[in-house]
């Protein structure tokens, strides 16, 4: 007998079967993690005989968008399912400009869809070794917000102030100032197995890794993450702090012709679902 699949909207009642999935896949996703993204965008679940068998969710940022969470049952792959959901889930999202970060596994089908490879992105986490902090980095205040902003759109070419509005309210912001203004940012957050840094948004690499540095002697003790890209050059100073390379992913991006003309950089992602 055929299992008969249907189609929703994911809500917050889908949240424990779509963790379930990721928990299968070993992902490190928290429900709290699912939460977050649910928050910031939208999606469609896959159900068969009422369970959660394939989830994929869609965030916007103004004119660019991520795909992401595209997940489906192990027992139900094999069927199309995975490009099901993801062409369903931006049907509803229309903007010029796609992205995603892609495991080996799914590669085929985004570039089946259109996604072209654009960077490589590689995880690293562990304990980082005990900082020596040299001043020039404070924590953000609420005024600093609009800043933060700005900084973040002109790095990524995508409008994020809904996220960094809420990662400051739900967690910590660091920031380095040059005068009156903001030259530098990254986040400190919960996420999966303990603490992760991302975004990090700076124009050199120097500033990247005081940030990096005030945050890994600022956080409690424990397991760290971030999420960097190859292009950016910072894989082998985080090595060096003790986070070491685990794999990670494939940028791609479908549409859209963003053109950064500015010194600024996106040198840690704010994870692989968000960019």
């Amino acid at each position: 007998m055929t299992d008969t699949i249907t189609f929703e909207a994911f809500t917050a009642a889908h949240l424990d079967g779509a963790l379930r999935l990721s928990r299968e896949a070993v992902w490190p996703h928290r429900r709290e993690d699912w939460h977050l993204l649910l928050r910031l965008g939208r999606g469609v679940v896959a159900l068969s005989r009422g369970a959660v068998v394939g989830t994929a969710l869609a965030t916007r940022f103004g004119a660019v968008a991520m795909a992401n969470m595209i997940i489906v049952d192990a027992r139900m792959r094999g069927r199309g399912l995975g490009r099901q959901l993801l062409t369903r889930a931006m049907d509803w999202v229309d903007v010029p400009e796609w992205r995603l970060t892609a495991t080996k596994d799914g590669l085929p089908l985004f570039e089946k869809l259109g996604f072209i490879a654009t960077d490589r992105v590689l995880q690293h986490q562990g304990l980082p070794v005990a900082q020596v902090l040299s001043g020039g980095v404070d924590w953000a205040g609420a005024a600093d917000r609009p800043a933060i902003q700005a900084l973040d759109r002109q790095a990524t070419g995508a409008n994020r102030a809904a996220l960094i509005t809420l990662l400051m309210h739900e967690d910590r912001i660091a920031v380095v100032r040059e005068g009156a203004g903001v030259v530098g940012y990254a986040c400190l957050r919960r996420f999966g197995r303990g603490q992760l840094v991302g975004p990090v948004v700076a124009e050199t690499v120097e500033t990247a890794h005081l940030l990096l540095g005030f945050l890994f002697a600022k956080a409690p003790r424990g397991f760290m993450r971030v999420d960097t890209t190859e292009s950016a050059g910072l894989a082998p100073w985080l090595t060096a702090q003790g986070l070491a390379p685990v794999g990670g992913g494939i940028s791609m991006q479908r549409g859209g012709t963003t053109t950064l003309a500015n010194p600024l950089r996106r040198f840690a992602l704010a994870a692989h679902a968000l960019g």
